[in-house]
């Protein structure tokens, strides 16, 4: 009988409520993720910040959906309450807790006013009043506040220095700054080091100006977070000038220059240089970039040739025939922090997004079983996705801080200034200098700084040049005068002014190359995607992002036609993100590998903890009412149902 006045009750206040789905069609936990996308993109460009702020949120979510639940475990907040109308109440619980934990995030924001702005404004919008702050009592925002309040003071303490807007409390660099605006890298004192660099003014993949020179090296302690799937058995601790650096999923050292891995040292920054000098539309070569001819690699390898036809259709891709050299610059831009900078964890959120809006997709989790609401698949596709960007976070920028290892325009110009290390009886010879390899990276000589010779521009006046190093590569900023009309190409440059193809008020980011953070963000995502959904496969065999001739690329124009990126799988996707980074010149290909094998672990350990957390340990009891409460309660939710009936009827009527 009671629980016939239960049904009866929720049924009254629900239609008495006509309670309207958040968000227009989109679940709140939806709203709520694309709230905090848009304030990343509007912040500083920082991936391990963001990747906690974009886990922690996910928890929120998973928290305050678990909370109704009487088996699902709560990650953070364990606390069990009950409601009659549980979608409304996790719908009001989750956007307190979000709410109040992305208003403390981006308070200090270099947009936080406009940020703070915009997820006051979605609160209201979904029905719920900013100035209900208590945390006191079972109510759902009380419920949220509580949450919200735990994961800010776990934040306080969890060894991010949030406090002090994350700086850093022992790292050091050893290097001296390279000025990138000059030739070469005459001041370095390691070049198997990281080096920073000295500009003027510093813009980050989100337009944020930082004037009189650069940022200090992101999160090299950022191992000493607490993971969310990690666990000690996949840690090394490492000590150096008084901290305990900790390694997760440690891949050894990189290759380096006089010392084990000096071939693949210069051999790997020489690719690079190789790489760069594809960036041209204009040279002729047409490649197909359907996954008809591209993707379908073993894991840790290149080794794919595309797929005879759809996996999920079995009717064959359509060829896309392109300039190779658009195809490459499109990769380097898209790849490089997202398509609005939402930093590269934030632009898994979107793809992920993407996958769930996507017509034929069944949300039935793991691929199997019965299909659910979305908001209970959007919020536990963000906890193990969110789990996964974290750990992957931690673990690469733990390796990254301990190694400490040099990126390409500093190792690339080092060697340079060396000379060449490929003819020990010719000019220039170094032991440590550059590779020779005939059309993409030469020595000066008189001959072909001749009349007519490729390197007749670069001899110098009265030949200085002759015996220096030449590189045909992407010709640098200096040959982009107007970035909406301009292509620099590709040319014979001096080695020492080589440039990654990036802006000159950005050059490389500011941390650490290996290993790749977009390696391992990307293939851990790849793997909880495809676990999550149950295939490993975009829906229909056919992930595509479009980039418009002559509107997509920022600090070159391009591309010169149109063009589709196009996946069979999530890990395709994930393996073209790690290429992205060598054609762009930010990575040798040292520093991917390693990050695919660690991201691959990293998104089945997400997976598999987030698992646990949906399955949860044994059925946990939901607080129920004692008699008199809950016939109190049905009474009142009656009455209240047929007042809106009565007050309903009279404006029809009148």
């Amino acid at each position: 009988m009671i629980k016939r006045f239960l049904l009866i009750a929720a049924a009254v206040l629900m239609a008495a409520m006509g309670q309207a789905n958040a968000g227009g069609g989109h679940s709140v936990a939806r709203v709520w993720n694309e709230a905090l996308l848009e304030a990343i993109r509007l912040d500083l460009a920082r991936p391990t910040v963001h990747a906690r702020n974009l886990y922690h949120s996910s928890a929120a979510m998973w928290d305050g959906w678990a909370a109704y639940d009487g088996q699902a475990e709560g990650l953070f907040f364990t606390e069990k309450h009950f409601a009659f109308d549980r979608e409304t109440a996790r719908n009001e619980t989750i956007s307190y807790a979000v709410f109040r934990l992305l208003n403390h995030r981006f308070a200090d924001s270099p947009n936080s006013a406009i940020s703070l702005a915009n997820f006051e404004s979605t609160l209201i919008s979904l029905g719920h009043d900013p100035a209900v702050t208590t945390i006191a009592g079972d109510s759902p925002a009380a419920v949220g506040n509580r949450i919200a309040a735990l994961l800010i003071a776990h934040g306080a303490g969890d060894g991010s220095n949030e406090q002090n807007d994350y700086a850093n409390e022992y790292y050091e660099p050893i290097n001296p700054p390279l000025l990138p605006d000059f030739p070469g890298n005459p001041d370095i004192l390691d070049p198997n080091r990281w080096q920073p660099l000295a500009l003027d003014f510093f813009i980050d993949q989100s337009g944020n100006i930082i004037v009189g020179g650069y940022p200090d090296f992101l999160s090299p302690e950022w191992g000493q977070l607490p993971p969310f799937a990690m666990t000690s058995a996949d840690r090394t601790d490492y000590q150096r000038d008084g901290f305990s650096y900790e390694v997760y999923h440690d891949p050894g050292p990189p290759p380096h220059i006089g010392g084990v891995g000096d071939d693949d040292y210069k051999q790997g920054f020489a690719q690079v240089v190789h790489w760069s000098g594809l960036l041209d539309p204009s040279d002729g070569q047409m490649i197909d970039i359907s996954p008809a001819a591209r993707g379908n690699n073993n894991l840790g390898t290149n080794d794919g040739v595309g797929y005879a036809s759809n996996p999920v259709t079995g009717a064959p891709y359509t060829p896309q025939w392109v300039p190779a050299g658009d195809y490459y610059r499109v990769l380097a831009e898209f790849w490089a922090d997202g398509p609005d900078s939402e930093t590269p964890p934030g632009h898994w959120y979107t793809i992920a997004n993407y996958v769930s809006d996507h017509p034929s997709v069944v949300k039935a989790i793991g691929g199997g079983g019965e299909v659910v609401s979305d908001l209970e698949w959007d919020v536990k596709l963000y906890l193990a996705l969110g789990g996964a960007m974290h750990d992957a976070a931690i673990a690469a920028w733990g390796v990254k801080g301990w190694y400490d290892y040099i990126r390409p325009v500093s190792a690339i110009r080092y060697m340079c200034d060396l000379g060449q290390s490929s003819d020990p009886s010719g000019d220039s010879y170094h032991p440590q200098g550059m590779p020779l390899t005939p059309g993409s990276i030469e020595l000066i000589t008189v001959d072909s700084a001749g009349p007519g010779g490729i390197h007749e521009h670069l001899a110098g006046p009265g030949g200085e040049n002759i015996g220096q190093v030449a590189v045909n590569a992407w010709r640098g900023p200096d040959y982009i005068v107007d970035p909406d009309t301009d292509v620099a190409g590709v040319g014979w440059i001096l080695c020492g002014d080589w440039w990654p193809y990036q802006r000159p008020t950005f050059v490389t980011p500011p941390f650490a190359g290996y290993v790749s953070g977009h390696s391992t963000y990307s293939r851990a995502a790849a793997e909880v995607m495809t676990r999550f959904t149950g295939s490993q496969y975009f829906p229909g065999g056919m992930g595509e992002f479009d980039a418009p001739a002559n509107e997509f690329l920022v600090f070159e124009d391009g591309p010169s036609v149109d063009i589709t990126l196009q996946w069979a799988s999530y890990q395709d996707a994930a393996d073209e993100c790690s290429l992205s980074r060598i054609y762009g010149g930010i990575h040798p290909p040292a520093d991917d590998i390693p990050g695919r094998l660690m991201g691959y672990q990293i998104g089945i350990d997400a997976m598999d903890r987030a698992m646990e957390l949906y399955r949860g340990l044994e059925p946990q009891p939901i607080p129920s009412l004692n008699s008199w409460g809950l016939l109190v309660m049905v009474i009142g939710t009656m009455s209240l149902g047929m007042l809106v009936v009565r007050t309903s009827r009279h404006r029809y009527n009148g």
